[in-house]
C-alpha cells in the first residue's frame, strides 16, 4: 500500500465513527484535512463521508477545511464532490500549509465544538497548528503523518492533547501521531494501525508484526520497566501506558501482565478474581 494511502485509511477510517459522535454531542463540528492535496481522494472521501452522516442526522452542521496547494485538480474535484452535499455540510478550500490552521479554524467558527485534524508534517511539527486544533476543539483530536524521525507525540502533548501515542510504521518509513482527550478513540486508532498489517517498531526497537496474538515479552519488559520506575499501577494505568507509550494495543496489555503474574514476576491486589482495571499491580522484588 502507497505510503499517503496508508494514512489516508487510517483517518478516513476513524472519521467515519468520529462524525456522528460529534454531530450527536454538539450538532455542529469541523473537519480539517491539511495536506499536499497530492491525492484528491483523501478529501474526495471524506466529503463523501461528511454527506453520508449529515444527510442521517439533520439538524447537525458540519464544516470541512482542506488546507492545501495541490494542484489544479483538487478544486475541480472538490468543487463536484461538493455539489451533491446536503445544504448542513459546508467546505472552504484554502491555499497554504498548516500553519495557516489557527486563522482557517477562527473563520469557520469552529470553537467550542468537536474538531478532528488531519495533518502531513514535512520537516519539524507545527507547534502553533497543533495546539490551535487542540485548543479550538471541544473535545479536539489530531491524527499527525510525518517521518519516521520525526517524535509526534512530544508534540501532541506540548499542544494539549491529555492522551498522545505515536508509532513508527517500518515499511512505509512514516511515523503517525494522535492526540486525544478519549482513552476509546486513542484504542480505536491503535486497533485501526494494526488492522492495517503494518509492521511497527517494539519498546526495544525491533520490528513488530501485528497480529492477532502476538509474542507478550517485549510489552512485558516495557510494563515491568515502568512499575519498577514508577511503583505499583492499576491495570487502567498499565492499559493505557501500552497504548501510549509503545506500539501495543490494550489488548496486548493484559496478555503481558497475565505472563508476567504467571512467571512471579508482578504481583496484583486482590490476588484473586478477573483482572480488572482497579486491580493493582506491584513489582516482585519491591515486596
Amino acid at each position: 500500500m502507497p505510503t499517503d494511502a496508508v494514512a489516508h485509511e487510517l483517518f478516513l477510517r476513524h472519521l467515519d465513527s468520529w462524525v456522528p459522535a460529534a454531530l450527536r454531542r454538539a450538532r455542529r463540528a469541523t473537519v480539517v484535512l491539511g495536506y499536499d492535496g497530492g491525492d484528491p481522494r483523501l478529501a474526495e472521501e471524506t466529503l463523501r463521508l461528511a454527506g453520508e452522516h449529515a444527510t442521517r442526522l439533520r439538524g447537525g452542521r458540519l464544516t470541512v477545511l482542506v488546507l492545501a496547494d495541490g494542484t489544479e485538480e483538487l478544486p475541480a474535484r472538490l468543487g463536484t464532490a461538493e455539489a451533491g452535499l446536503p445544504a448542513d455540510v459546508a467546505v472552504h478550500l484554502m491555499p497554504g500549509d498548516a500553519s495557516r490552521l489557527p486563522v482557517a479554524l477562527r473563520a469557520a467558527g469552529a470553537a467550542g465544538a468537536p474538531v478532528l485534524s488531519y495533518l502531513e508534517v514535512d520537516g519539524p511539527v507545527n507547534l502553533a497548528a497543533l495546539t490551535a486544533a487542540a485548543a479550538t476543539g471541544r473535545p479536539a483530536e489530531a491524527l499527525v503523518v510525518a517521518g519516521a524521525g520525526t517524535p509526534l507525540r512530544p508534540a501532541l502533548a506540548d499542544a494539549g492533547f491529555p492522551l498522545t501515542t505515536d508509532v513508527e510504521l517500518v515499511d512505509v518509513d512514516r511515523r503517525i501521531g494522535f492526540g486525544t482527550g478519549s482513552d476509546r478513540s486513542l484504542e480505536a486508532i491503535k486497533e485501526s494501525v494494526w488492522a492495517a498489517g503494518l509492521r511497527c517498531r517494539d519498546p526495544q526497537g525491533l520490528p513488530l508484526s501485528p497480529g492477532p496474538e502476538v509474542d507478550p515479552q517485549p510489552l512485558g519488559r516495557a510494563l515491568l520497566d515502568e512499575l519498577t520506575r514508577h511503583g505499583p499501577r492499576t491495570v487502567t494505568e498499565l492499559r493505557r501506558f501500552a497504548v501510549t507509550g509503545t506500539a501495543y494495543r490494550a489488548v496486548d496489555a493484559a496478555r503481558a501482565l497475565a505472563a508476567l503474574l504467571d512467571a512471579g514476576a508482578v504481583t496484583r491486589s486482590p490476588e484473586h478474581g478477573r483482572l480488572g482495571g482497579d486491580v493493582l499491580v506491584t513489582p516482585a522484588r519491591s515486596t
